[in-house]
Order: structure tokens, then sequence, then C-alpha cells
């Protein structure tokens, strides 16, 4: 027992795991995050609805959505904003690897007659010989993805842009980051039933790694059905690295907000938001 928990409590090396998959691919826990998502008044797994509304509604006035115009939504989740930017006459693609969130984006698009091209993938592995206007990514997930895979990423960004198109991400800052300290905390769960559909202990184990700027939430879930480890990074960023981060691939930050909403930039702020353009 012993060797278990000092097993749970091991900081493991920057992005040595990569378990997101695990959270959107497995038929339990996926169920849950879809419940997430729907829940109108939260910030999990979604942002609430109100400000997906006030969101959708400036980047349709902000990068002057419409008929001609192409957005390719990386995450897309449930359809949260891929439907709502779908209602500008914009041709919207949405990417997600989450089949319980595809189904209920695919079934709301059609309800309401809407024409989104839903791709079941990996966003790291999505190809097309489509060119976009617009790609977005919302709710940080650029930052739970390690140095190689946001490589990777930008370097496919830049290859699926129209000449004049832009790139929408928002990140964590630094702020966040300073907020943050390490902890470890243990708890037996009767009720949330979110990592199994039984009874379960959890071990969550907080960890900071000060020189990349990088935190982590461990996972260490036992069930009599058996036992998950869940890593969730957080890369944060000053706009100096993430400008240098997309430099490297040809990207070049050209505004800089608060959130995906267009709201002022805030110094003080956990997260901030870029656009950026082809160099």
């Amino acid at each position: 027992m012993f060797s278990e928990l000092i097993e749970i409590s091991k900081k493991p090396q920057p992005f040595e795991f990569y378990t997101a998959p695990e959270l959107w691919t497995d038929v339990h826990i996926s169920k849950k995050m879809l419940e997430f998502h729907l829940n109108r008044t939260v910030d999990a797994a979604s942002r609430n609805m109100d400000f997906i509304e006030r969101s959708c509604a400036w980047i349709d006035d902000h990068f002057r959505l419409g008929l001609d115009f192409s957005v390719a939504d990386f995450g897309c989740g449930p359809g949260l904003y891929t439907s709502r930017l779908a209602e500008t006459g914009a041709k919207i693609t949405g990417i997600d690897f989450s089949l319980n969130s595809l189904d209920y984006a695919i079934k709301e698009a059609k309800e309401k007659g809407l024409p989104v091209n839903y791709v079941h993938s990996n966003y790291l592995e999505f190809e097309s010989e489509e060119k976009f206007d617009l790609l977005t990514m919302i709710f940080c997930d650029f930052t739970v993805l390690s140095p190689a895979q946001r490589s990777r990423l930008l370097k496919k960004f830049r290859g699926l842009l129209k000449p004049g198109g832009s790139v929408l991400i928002d990140v964590y800052s630094l702020n966040y980051f300073n907020s943050k300290e390490e902890k470890a905390i243990y708890e037996f769960d009767q009720k949330g039933r979110f990592w199994f559909d039984d009874d379960y202990f959890t071990f969550m184990n907080s960890f900071k790694y000060e020189e990349e700027r990088l935190l982590l939430d461990k996972y260490s879930v036992f069930s009599e059905r058996g036992s998950r480890c869940i890593y969730n990074w957080y890369q944060c960023y000053s706009i100096d690295s993430i400008k240098r981060e997309f430099e490297v691939h040809g990207l070049e930050i050209s505004e800089i907000y608060a959130n995906v909403a267009g709201d002022a930039y805030d110094p003080a702020a956990n997260e901030f938001s870029v656009v950026a353009k082809l160099a």
C-alpha cells in the first residue's frame, strides 16, 4: 500500500502523460462531460450559456461572418458555438473526437436545419483540402497540449488558413499560474459518479512547474470496478511567450483581448485571448 501511495503522489515530468482522449472517449466519462457541456449556468467543459451567446455575437460582428465565410472549430464538443455561428450563414466545420458530443451536435443541427459539417477526429490528426477564413479553439484547449502537440497544431493552422484568415484561441495567463499552489486532496465519492458509476476514492494532486509555467492536476481514482489516472495539464502564458510560440510557425498575433467575447485585455485576469494571422 505504501508503494501505491508513493506512486499516487509522484510528480511526473512535464507532459509525461497525455490522457485527454479518455475524458472524451470513455463511455461513462464522456456522458458526464456532455452533461457539463449542456449545463447552461456553469463554466465546466464549456463556458456558461450567457457567455457563449455573447462570444458568438462578437465573433460574428468582429470577423464579419456571412455566406462567403468559412470557420473550423477545433474541439467543437456538442456544437454550442458551431450551431450559433452557422445561423449567420457562414460555412461551419466542427472537429471533435467525442462521439457523444458530436451525436448531440449533429442532431441539433438537423433539427434547426443548419448545414454544419461535423468531423469525428482528434484535431491533431484533422486533415482537409479546404482553406478557412477563421480557425477557433476555445475554452483554453490549446493549453492542455504538450509543446510538440502545440507545434504540430500551429503548423496545421498555418496550412488551413486562407490568405487574410485568422486564428482565435484563449489561454491561461501567468496570473493563473501564480494563483495556484501545490496541494493534495483525498475524497470518497458516493454521489458524484463522474469517474465511475459506482462508489470510488479519488486522490487529486496539484503540481506546479516553475520553469515551464505549467500546472498539473493529477487524478488517481479507484473503485471496485477498476482504477484510472487522469492528467490535466494547463500551460500558462505571458503575451510575449504566446507570441514567440506563434511566430515560430509563421503566425503573427495581431489582437489581444480578455476573452473570446472581445472584452478589453485585463493584465490581472486568469485568461486572455489572441487573434493571429499569417505573418
